[in-house]
This record gives C-alpha cells, sequence and structure tokens, in this order.
C-alpha cells in the first residue's frame, strides 16, 4: 500500500487551521515554505477551504505598506490578503474575546469599488473611476502563529494577519478629501495610541491600491464590483485587550470605533 505524503504547503495550511480551531496559536510556517510563492500558495489553499465551507469574499486588505515595517522585514513590497463577510464589524460593535487570536489595531482608508479593476496595468485615472467612496476604517490585526513571531512567509500564509475590520458609516468622495494629508489619530478613551497621515502609506492609499489592482489581476483574483478594500496602516499598530474601546479618527472621513469584550462568552 502506497503511503500519501502530504505537501509543505497543505501541512502549513493545516497548521494554521488547527489555530483557528483551537484558538491555541502556532509555531511559525516558514520551516515547511521556502519562498513568498509557497506562502501565497498556503494563503490560496486556507481561501479554498473557507470557500467551500460558505464564507463569502468581499474584499481584500494591503499589508506592509509601511517602510518601516518593510524593513523590518526584509521585503521590497506590500502583501495582501483576503476579507470575508463575516470578518466586518458594525461600527462602534464589540468583538468577543478570543474571536481574534492576539489582537492588534490599525487605522486604515477603505476604498468600496463601483467597477471591476482587470486591466494588467492600471492607471491612477482607472482607480479613482472604479472607486464608488471612502471610509475610514480599523483593521483588527491578529496571527494564528505564536507570540507574532512571522517573516514575510509566515504572515503571508496566514492571511496576512487579517482578523477582523470595522468600516465607518459616512461614506465619502474621492475628490472631497486628501487622502496623502489626512491626519489620522487612534485613542482608547481618550489617551491617544497612535498617529500618523495618508503619506505612511506608500506615499498615498492610492498607490498601495494600484499595486493590489495589478497585483491581483497578475494571480487571477481582480478586484470586482463591490469590493472592500483595506489600504494600509496610516500609523503605527496599538495593542487591542479584553475591555478596550478603541476609536479612530481621519481627517475628512470621520470617526469609527470598535470595542473589545471583556470575558469570553
Amino acid at each position: 500500500m502506497t503511503e500519501t505524503t502530504v505537501s509543505p504547503i497543505d501541512q502549513a495550511a493545516d497548521r494554521i487551521l488547527d489555530a483557528y480551531a483551537t484558538g491555541v496559536p502556532c509555531e511559525p510556517v516558514r520551516d515547511l515554505i521556502t519562498s513568498t510563492d509557497a506562502a501565497y500558495a498556503v494563503q490560496d489553499r486556507l481561501t479554498g477551504h473557507w470557500l467551500a465551507q460558505g464564507r463569502r469574499l468581499v474584499g481584500r486588505k494591503i499589508g506592509l505598506t509601511s517602510a518601516a515595517v518593510q524593513e523590518q522585514l526584509g521585503v521590497d513590497s506590500p502583501d495582501f490578503g483576503m476579507l470575508f463577510a463575516d470578518m466586518a464589524v458594525p461600527d462602534g460593535a464589540e468583538i468577543p474575546a478570543g474571536a481574534v487570536l492576539q489582537a492588534r489595531a490599525e487605522a486604515e482608508v477603505a476604498l468600496v469599488l463601483e467597477h471591476d479593476l482587470t486591466h494588467e496595468r492600471h492607471t491612477v485615472a482607472d482607480l479613482i473611476r472604479a472607486v464608488a467612496f471612502v471610509l475610514p476604517a480599523i483593521e483588527v490585526v491578529g496571527s494564528r502563529i505564536r507570540d507574532w513571531d512571522i517573516t514575510l512567509a509566515d504572515t503571508v500564509a496566514d492571511n496576512a494577519s487579517c482578523g477582523m475590520y470595522v468600516l465607518g458609516n459616512r461614506p465619502a468622495r474621492l475628490s472631497d478629501v486628501d487622502l496623502r494629508l489626512c491626519g489620522m489619530v487612534v485613542e482608547r478613551r481618550g489617551e491617544q495610541l497612535s498617529t500618523g497621515t495618508g503619506a505612511a502609506c506608500l506615499g498615498h492609499p492610492l498607490n498601495a491600491a494600484l499595486w493590489l489592482a495589478d497585483t491581483l489581476v497578475r494571480v487571477g483574483r481582480p478586484l470586482r464590483a463591490g469590493d472592500t478594500v483595506l489600504t494600509g496602516a496610516l500609523g503605527p499598530m496599538v495593542p487591542a485587550v479584553p475591555g478596550d474601546v478603541l476609536e479612530a479618527r481621519v481627517d475628512g472621513l470621520g470617526d469609527v470605533r470598535v470595542a473589545f469584550a471583556k470575558e469570553e462568552a
């Protein structure tokens, strides 16, 4: 009888899925995968698993848009992960304890698309025409990898360390806000935790979105009308602990809030 060999891609995916199932962070997966392409293959395997489970893909997140974080991980480009409908949290709502492993939070600009982006190479004009409106957002990032002990391969495989996200509810037009110069602040009950500007996101959030649109066409998963794009952090991540209430304000876009439950239900 021939033994079935489990590929390193499947082993890495299984390790991450086990962390999701048990709520216990796993060891890094970089011992199983040796390239960025392999890491995205793990992410794609996980995406296929979640789609087969009935989850609905509603957008993408962009990570590693900060020059400092890129330098830390030894990379020169962002990464991306998948957004599913059940990751969306209403503005001001509470996230149950344990729902996101090792949670942290960052403020971002979210784009919601009105048209598909399917060209091999997009222009800024293509992107502007495709954007229906802009919203402030909080991304609640999380890592299934123990102690956030991540390299590029680990975070890419782990869906770019995505957890949940919160969108503001007052849409703005691109023409009404300067996304490069807009200031951002994250506060915990009035205590300032993080500040930044749109320029911290690859120089401009639209730069990040352009990179994403072109990259997703190359990998066969182009952005579609209705998709939400989290364009990347405008400032440093902040820890999110049980009992926290975090509020992010972005100039020209308003505010958005999220709470974290004190106890697991």
